[in-house]
């Protein structure tokens, strides 16, 4: 993981690097077309270091008052000229990726500085998200189609007064309100159950995307992967302490839940993951989501009551169902 923070942050002082020399040169090419402007910020800077020294020197008031005058003139005659051209000084400025750290990957804190959540994430995704085909950039809410759902209400085929659509409306409705009080410790984490090829993996991308706009961390895995890894560790298979991740990240997705393997072990970390990010620890708001293709019935058949108790006393459960839309996809293409 070292190794990986030293990669990271040496891509992220090239990148701002890059930003800072972008910006001077769209300052250098504007003053080009606009030497005018150029003076002005010119004697601006003039007059602001003989500000400075008189301020030293402790004297000559008057001086110094009229110098704040002239500056300010200056300044108003600098902005008047750039509304003109429809710009202002931002337009200027370095753009950074993000907007906390300034691309630098830390943030300054009274206790000293920590590592920013973007680069946080960018080691998460990384060292896990990537490797299981997580695909944040093109899974979205501007690209979750409704229309893929059926309007159709039939009770005998879906057992439910709603079509899917409307059902999956809910849904969507239900993965805003999670996000919008995130921060919110009473906000119940999600349970996604239904048959596989009806968007639950996505409508987590979704919500992901979200959270990592907002400045939160999201570790995405897969049930077997996961107890997989956490297993390996404990018995000196691997380096790589995956708990130490799952308990501090904001939002844990588990992904296909019941397509493990299954022994005592795993029951016991899986209780322990679940348990753990209920409580909230170190006073800071831990969710997670789980995706499954068993149904509730079938989470009761499979696990241990003390894991279903607590999943359906603190998830709200979404219930998917419809026709596959992968197959529909596949048909749409031929």
């Amino acid at each position: 993981m070292n190794n990986n923070i030293k990669i990271l942050l040496s891509q992220y002082d090239q990148k701002r690097t890059r930003e800072i020399n972008e910006a001077i040169k769209k300052r250098e090419d504007f003053f080009d077309k606009y030497p005018e402007v150029e003076k002005l910020d010119h004697d601006i800077s003039s007059l602001g270091i003989k500000r400075v020294q008189l301020i030293l020197r402790a004297n000559n008031k008057d001086e110094i008052n009229r110098i704040n005058k002239r500056i300010e003139e200056l300044k108003n005659e600098k902005k008047s000229i750039l509304k003109k051209l429809n710009l202002s000084e931002k337009d200027f400025e370095p753009v950074f990726e993000c907007k906390k750290c300034s691309d630098t990957g830390y943030l300054s804190t009274p206790s000293g500085s920590i590592l920013c959540p973007c680069i946080k994430q960018a080691l998460y995704n990384l060292e896990y998200n990537d490797s299981n085909i997580y695909d944040l950039k093109n899974q979205n809410f501007s690209n979750f189609d409704l229309t893929l759902y059926s309007d159709e209400i039939n009770t005998s085929k879906y057992n439910s007064k709603f079509s899917p659509r409307d059902n999956v409306k809910s849904i969507v409705k239900t993965c805003r309100n999670f996000i919008n009080n995130f921060d919110d410790s009473k906000e119940s984490n999600l349970l996604f159950c239904g048959s596989t090829g009806l968007g639950k993996t996505f409508l987590s991308s979704c919500i992901a995307n979200e959270l990592i706009k907002n400045g939160k961390t999201v570790l995405y895995q897969t049930a077997p992967i996961m107890l997989d890894k956490i297993i390996d560790y404990k018995f000196g298979k691997t380096d790589d302490d995956i708990s130490k991740t799952i308990y501090s990240v904001d939002l844990l997705i588990i992904d296909d839940l019941g397509t493990e393997t299954r022994n005592s072990l795993k029951i016991t970390e899986l209780f322990n993951i679940i348990n753990s990010r209920l409580l909230n620890q170190n006073n800071k708001v831990t969710k997670t989501i789980i995706s499954t293709n068993l149904s509730l019935q079938n989470l009761y058949d499979t696990y241990e009551e003390r894991i279903v108790s607590r999943i359906i006393g603190n998830y709200n459960a979404c219930y998917f169902f419809g026709d596959d839309i992968r197959m529909k996809k596949k048909m749409a293409i031929k």
